[in-house]
């Protein structure tokens, strides 16, 4: 059955090259959402597209960019792996809304408000205290779903997140994480932000990070399965979806600029800890992407129809990308 889907992962930031590209196809991945920039500014952001112009160039048997849904079919069709860029924070836009027009006719389909940190436009999880969506945030969201660029808050705080959710027109995603009730990490989401965001049309990708699941890197493949099956009572099946956060072969450098960017001097753990501030263990089951049909396999030992299988694995992704990808009508 899984050579038959269209799977989608909601976000990776692996440290990308031709071995990495294989491993997405061979785990039968047709489109993945890639992290280009966290903390990086404007030129900075430029020059990731650039690089990522020219991995399209070296690998084109392999990949191909994705600026629609359309392109998703196409790379099915084609046997290719669709590339959708993304950005976690809103660095990328620095503080001229106009940037969020330029930086999505250059592609950037998916940007968040915030990462961890309080920034410009809302408050990341990691602050004492969450003022939620700022004037200059709102006004982005407005701007965000006019241009046809998803609004992602994963690593924003509780208000933040509600907020987001009553303010935009459009649903919005929250691409990697899981629910708090599952396991109570600070990126984790509450079961009232996830009813919210069921009710409102918007999607959860179930992260795979280790640090994001009962029992870190032990975490059994029933377990994650079982937590699925919750979500979807709690959310409805076609609102829940897979981001699995996999960042692969990446040095313990890009581990220490996501959790500190420019912003500290000190050292900032995140998730982790002085005495455990590498990249966690990974999955017995899901090492890299070459293990997606494992996934599938799990849902449909857990109970799950074909159908609702297909929509995990996916199509609610694609439905989702569909409505929200394109530019309101004046």
């Amino acid at each position: 059955m899984h050579d038959n889907l269209i799977v989608i992962d909601g976000l990776q930031y692996s440290n990308w090259n031709r071995a990495i590209f294989e491993q997405l196809k061979s785990g039968g991945v047709t489109m993945v959402h890639v992290t280009i920039v966290y903390h990086e500014q404007i030129r900075e952001t430029l020059l990731r597209i650039g690089q990522w112009n020219r991995l399209f160039e070296l690998h084109h048997d392999l990949i191909m960019p994705v600026k629609s849904t359309a392109d998703i079919y196409l790379a099915k069709k084609l046997g290719k792996v669709g590339i959708m860029f993304g950005a976690q924070n809103c660095s990328a836009i620095e503080d001229d809304i106009a940037m969020i027009e330029i930086m999505r006719e250059l592609n950037l389909m998916i940007m968040q408000l915030t990462y961890n940190n309080q920034s410009l436009l809302a408050c990341g999880c990691y602050e004492a205290v969450d003022s939620g969506v700022t004037r200059f945030g709102q006004q982005v969201i407005k701007e965000m779903n006019r241009v046809g660029m998803i609004v992602d808050m994963s690593h924003s705080g509780e208000r933040s997140t509600l907020d987001a959710i009553e303010i935009s027109q459009r649903p919005i995603v929250i691409s990697h994480a899981n629910p708090s009730n599952f396991h109570a990490a600070k990126r984790n989401k509450s079961d009232e932000v996830l009813k919210a965001l069921g009710e409102s049309g918007g999607l959860l990708g179930f992260s795979l990070y280790p640090f994001h699941l009962k029992n870190g890197p032990d975490c059994t493949l029933d377990e994650f399965c079982d937590m699925v099956a919750n979500t979807a009572d709690l959310m409805g099946i076609d609102h829940i979806g897979i981001g699995t956060d996999l960042c692969q072969e990446q040095p313990i450098s890009i581990l220490q600029w996501m959790r500190n960017g420019r912003w500290s001097k000190e050292m900032d753990y995140g998730e982790g800890s002085k005495s455990d501030a590498d990249w966690p263990k990974p999955l017995s089951w899901f090492k890299d992407s070459r293990d997606f049909p494992n996934i599938t396999q799990g849902l449909q030992a857990r109970g799950f129809h074909d159908e609702e299988v297909a929509k995990i694995m996916g199509l609610n992704w694609l439905n989702f990308l569909d409505q929200g990808l394109q530019a309101q009508k004046v």
